[in-house]
């Protein structure tokens, strides 16, 4: 548990709407309270690799995330202290050079599809949220983010959902379920479920007053 700010974990498979739940809790407390960070700012820097190496990395695995970096700033603001956070550039999949200054904030959620898979970065966690929402329904959702925002080919997109994304789900997303608290079926869409979460926010608040 953590000691001076809240952290909030929110895990659930690629394209289940966390973001859409997170931005609605963020409208409703106020984003001078609540901050979200993304698991995906912190994915390994692929410099090293070559450029068709990099095409074809799992990043759907835990290890491709830089989780030392992530527990270590996510410390740093759970004890009122801001962090320089990194940009990832998804198209090159490397980090830029220029950081994003973070933070402090009391209530911080922490948002990505592996959150709930690191045991150190649960052991902080005052609430941990697993987003529920059909296969289909989030392989559309991804389609059409990394085909808009990410630059990417419908193929590709297919090809790499086949090959890394659902086996990587059925592995290691959709078991750490089971250490939820809180279950939301259909994402940001389900607003009984954010309004009984949000009242949660609000009690610890209280508690930690």
């Amino acid at each position: 548990m953590s000691t001076n700010g809240i952290l909030i974990g929110m895990a659930g498979g690629t394209g289940s709407g966390k973001s859409l739940v997170s931005k609605r809790i963020v409208q409703n407390l106020g984003s001078d309270d609540v901050a979200v960070i993304e698991q995906d700012a912190y994915y390994k820097d692929l410099t090293y690799m070559s450029v068709e190496e990099r095409a074809h990395y799992n990043f759907d695995h835990p290890d491709s995330i830089d989780h030392e970096m992530l527990l270590h700033q996510v410390k740093e603001l759970l004890a009122g202290r801001a962090v320089e956070q990194p940009i990832y550039d998804f198209a090159k999949h490397t980090h830029k050079e220029e950081t994003k200054r973070f933070g402090p904030h009391h209530i911080i959620i922490l948002e990505g599809i592996l959150i709930l898979y690191y045991p150190r970065l649960r052991e902080l966690m005052d609430i941990k949220v697993f987003v529920d929402t059909d296969a289909d329904i989030r392989l559309l959702r991804r389609l059409k983010r990394d085909v808009k925002e990410r630059g990417r080919s419908v193929d590709s997109v297919l090809e790499q959902y086949e090959k890394s994304v659902r086996p990587m789900h059925q592995q290691f997303v959709e078991p750490t379920k089971r250490y939820a608290d809180i279950i939301i079926p259909q994402g940001g869409h389900n607003m009984v479920a954010i309004n009984l979460f949000q009242t949660k926010i609000e009690s610890l608040l209280r508690e930690k007053a």
